[in-house]
């Protein structure tokens, strides 16, 4: 599927933005060594993963359109 230029440097920044709420999350509950949170942190460290992914594949797409 084609995407604007402009499409993929607002996802870009949306998914930048949610990088740096889920690391600042995954601070958070690392710091309360609360061994309920541990999948929560599982979770929010393969979020970051996932979304680290989509970064680089619309870098991808960026450098394609320039």
């Amino acid at each position: 599927m084609e995407r604007s230029n402009e499409e993929l440097l607002e996802a870009k920044r949306q998914i930048e933005s949610l990088l740096h709420k889920l690391r600042k999350t995954i601070v958070t509950l690392e710091a309360k060594d609360n061994q309920k949170l541990r999948s929560q942190i599982t979770l929010a460290k393969r979020r970051v993963n996932a979304l680290e992914i989509g970064l680089e594949l619309i870098n991808v797409e960026l450098m394609k359109l320039s």
